[in-house]
């Protein structure tokens, strides 16, 4: 039997680059809970931005 490597295209179309500034301070926050939870830091500031939108609440 053979066996194929097979490369299938990655499917970025939701995803977009965007470019912002934080503090150092947060940045060294978000590098040490990737090393700790074994996830990017990409990945731990969408699930926070996506967690802020979820749970945003206006105050008048």
């Amino acid at each position: 039997m053979e066996k194929k490597f097979i490369v299938r295209p990655k499917n970025d179309d939701e995803k977009v680059i965007m470019t912002i500034r934080i503090e150092k301070e947060l940045q060294e926050k978000y590098d040490d809970l990737a090393g700790k939870s074994n996830r990017s830091r990409n990945e731990l500031v969408c699930m926070a931005l996506r967690y802020a939108l979820e749970n945003l609440e206006f105050l008048e």
